[in-house]
């Protein structure tokens, strides 16, 4: 057993000792009758600061007592303002829903840092790896008991998509301009659909960015998404928590 093994070792006992379940974000996501991943992010690329004082011991919390069905924290330092630590403070103060470590993924290492800060899942993304990486990626991953959410952004990545994750996200948001549109999310559920027409078990599907609209969860339900992160509609208000509970009230008021 090498040194990183012996620490993960440690860590799985750590989180044993307080607690704190390892919960499939795959299954919460298929029991939840809404499907939200609120994201703690302090900042973005595009945005800038969007809550630089927000403090990853209550607002995941929050999140969670106000009916989220998982949690996504970034852990991208340069672009993001995230760290690990975020996700070991949510874990301390109390957070037990699964919990998707998000960061720009590349190396086996990241995923050994994901499972020793208490992550139940990690973010792989085709436009950052080839095909062959990102399989070596999840398989690693799966070893190391961690679901994947693997993120697509057009037709081009589809074959990413037969490596068969826990997972399909389809981002909104084009990285290369920003330009977000969530219309991208209904025209590669037509795609992804016919990938997985001939059986077997299908990932689950999540739509990422631009979400801002109880109508539009709605929408995306019915065209076959389970999951809906949504990050910076709920951290730019004053209250990251009460501004979810008021978005599931009102999707559930559809």
């Amino acid at each position: 057993m090498d040194i990183l093994q012996e620490i993960v070792a440690h860590k799985r006992e750590e989180l044993t000792r307080m607690r704190v379940p390892k919960q499939s974000l795959r299954e919460a996501l298929l029991q939840s009758d809404t499907g939200i991943i609120a994201e703690f992010k302090r900042r973005s690329p595009s945005k800038g600061w969007i809550k630089e004082d927000g403090r990853a011991d209550l607002i995941p919390l929050a999140y969670q007592q106000n009916g989220a069905a998982a949690l996504s924290i970034l852990t991208d330092k340069h672009y993001f303002g995230g760290h690990d630590d975020f996700i070991r403070s949510a874990r301390q103060s109390g957070v037990t829903l699964p919990i998707l470590y998000k960061n720009f993924v590349i190396d086996e290492f990241q995923l050994y840092e994901a499972v020793l800060c208490g992550a139940s899942a990690v973010l792989l993304i085709a436009a950052c790896l080839s095909v062959q990486q990102c399989a070596a990626l999840l398989a690693k991953a799966h070893e190391l008991g961690l679901e994947v959410l693997l993120e697509m952004h057009s037709e081009a990545e589809l074959e990413y998509a037969k490596l068969v994750p826990d997972l399909c996200g389809i981002n909104n948001r084009n990285l290369g301009t920003f330009v977000t549109d969530v219309s991208n999310s209904f025209h590669m559920a037509d795609k992804l659909r016919s990938i997985f027409s001939t059986g077997g078990t299908a990932p689950v599907l999540v739509s990422e960015s631009g979400i801002s609209d109880p109508d539009t969860v709605r929408a995306l339900r019915a065209a076959g998404y389970r999951g809906f992160l949504i990050g910076e509609t709920f951290m730019k208000t004053s209250d990251p928590g009460r501004a979810l509970n008021e978005f599931i009230a009102k999707i559930h008021s559809l």
